[in-house]
């Protein structure tokens, strides 16, 4: 998987964080333009899935917000995270299976995290650049806060430099059998009424 699969999966974060700003409303229904099932679909969906949630969290955050909205909106960050979790279980498993014909070498290395959650930072990566952008633009803040914002602009400018690079090398070190590729289930609790004690205690 050469180099060119970084850049398509950055622009498939770019692509869908810009399609949910048109109406810059969290409950736009999704128009996923990708073949269901493909690895650009899942992309495209893991995107739209954390632009939602960034901004569920910006409105949550509303000192004067409703006691029951926000709890309504918790249970809804809830089951976003959920499914974003799903979601990157899915995306390990492409790879699982993309890397399923190499051969190990015998001192193959674990890595610590794997593609699918190094890809889940680089969508998060894409979401804070657009929104730190956005703050350099804005005509109603100072000159101060616009320079601020600027220079945190290009630290994170450099971090997805950084991260798109060390994915890359990621993937050729998996490609090469240097290290396993394995899917790692993260295991929810809270979620699941047979595991969360608050939950089974009530049925």
């Amino acid at each position: 998987m050469d180099d060119t699969f970084i850049h398509h999966a950055t622009s498939i974060f770019r692509q869908a964080i810009a399609d949910y700003h048109r109406k810059d409303d969290v409950d736009t229904e999704i128009q996923n333009p990708y073949v269901s099932g493909s690895i650009d679909n899942r992309l495209y969906l893991k995107a739209w899935i954390d632009t939602v949630q960034w901004h569920l969290e910006d409105i949550i955050r509303d000192l004067h917000i409703d006691p029951v909205y926000a709890l309504q909106l918790k249970r809804r960050i809830d089951r976003s995270n959920q499914d974003r979790t799903d979601l990157v279980e899915q995306i390990d498993s492409y790879f699982r299976h993309h890397y399923s014909m190499v051969r190990q070498q015998p001192d193959a290395r674990l890595n610590t995290e794997s593609p699918a959650w190094a890809l889940d930072r680089l969508c998060i990566l894409q979401l804070k650049i657009y929104h730190m952008r956005q703050q350099t633009e804005r005509t109603d803040a100072s000159d101060e806060h616009r320079q601020r914002c600027q220079q945190k602009l290009s630290v994170l400018e450099e971090q997805q430099a950084d991260l798109s690079l060390a994915i890359q090398q990621l993937l050729d070190d998996i490609a090469q059998g240097r290290v396993k590729m394995k899917v790692y289930r993260q295991m929810k609790m809270y979620n699941d009424p047979t595991t969360n004690p608050v939950l089974y205690a009530k049925q």
